[in-house]
């Protein structure tokens, strides 16, 4: 056995054991995570301690903060759930690689070498597209949350109530993680003693939704200036239901066009079939 062969078997065998570190290190119980919450809390006093190689993976890879906190998940999970797909994607490969190394098979190390860095860089892809496929399902049903929401609303300031307590009326009335968001950060800005409709503010820049930005917008106008926002809420409402309507056609729209490829393929089979047999008479003949 070559030194070659040797060092793909030292680097496999680490990094299966690196891995096996990792898996067990997640089996440990954790203790409760208290930075997430105090930060919720006060967002602007809470200072990072955020570890040093952590930080410089933030630097040089480009991570979904807005995704993230739309799902409550941390960075540190983010990159950890990224190193164990990458990890998991790699054991396959590696084991190809001892094999090859190990039976002297006439294959070249470095391609099964290069395949594991490949399965290993696609593993973590997936991580993160399953990451942003999710928070983009989430933010979809948080748009069309905040239609019921502002509905609510609407129908709070008609009953004659002020725009801080038709929000906590309108948020208590319904169930569901995105009432519960929102309920978090009325809480929080009532800790706080600040008006509601900032710390929605914060809530829809920080996971990136618009239409929570516009109802804190709408309700900073009825705090400040006093004015009536029943018409406003309802005609925002209405077009927010509008625009999900023409999407979710232009959605159905697309996948019924996408049905006619198959079919089509479908059909052309069928006439190849059907006009093989005469063709090889003709050509026969």
């Amino acid at each position: 056995m070559n030194n070659g062969h040797l060092t793909a078997m030292v680097i496999a065998g680490a990094l299966t054991g690196f891995g096996l570190f990792l898996l067990v290190v997640q089996l440990i119980p954790a203790p409760p995570a208290l930075g997430p919450a105090l930060r919720r809390l006060h967002p602007m006093s809470t200072p990072s301690s955020t570890p040093a190689g952590i930080s410089w993976l933030r630097r040089r890879f480009s991570v979904p903060h807005a995704d993230l906190r739309l799902l409550n998940r941390s960075t540190d999970q983010y990159l950890l759930t990224l190193g164990l797909s990458a990890l998991f994607c790699l054991v396959l490969p590696a084991l190809i690689t001892i094999a090859v190394a190990v039976l002297a098979l006439p294959i070249p190390v470095f391609i099964p070498a290069g395949g594991t860095v490949a399965a290993a860089l696609a593993g973590a892809a997936l991580a993160h597209r399953e990451v942003v496929v999710k928070a983009t399902a989430a933010r979809a049903e948080f748009t069309r949350a905040m239609c019921t929401y502002l509905d609510l609303a609407a129908h709070q300031v008609l009953g004659g109530h002020g725009p801080v307590e038709s929000l906590d009326r309108a948020a208590s009335v319904c169930q569901g993680w995105v009432f519960d968001r929102i309920r978090e950060a009325l809480l929080s800005a009532q800790l706080q003693l600040r008006p509601p409709w900032d710390e929605l503010k914060v809530l829809a820049r920080d996971i990136e939704v618009v239409e929570l930005g516009d109802l804190a917008d709408i309700m900073r106008t009825a705090g400040n200036e006093g004015a009536n926002v029943h018409q406003t809420l309802r005609a925002r409402a209405d077009s927010m239901r509008d625009r999900i309507r023409t999407e979710a056609l232009a959605q159905a729209e697309l996948r019924t066009n996408k049905l006619d490829i198959p079919a089509a393929a479908l059909i052309l089979v069928l006439l190849v079939l059907i006009g093989y047999p005469f063709m090889a008479r003709l050509f026969v003949r």
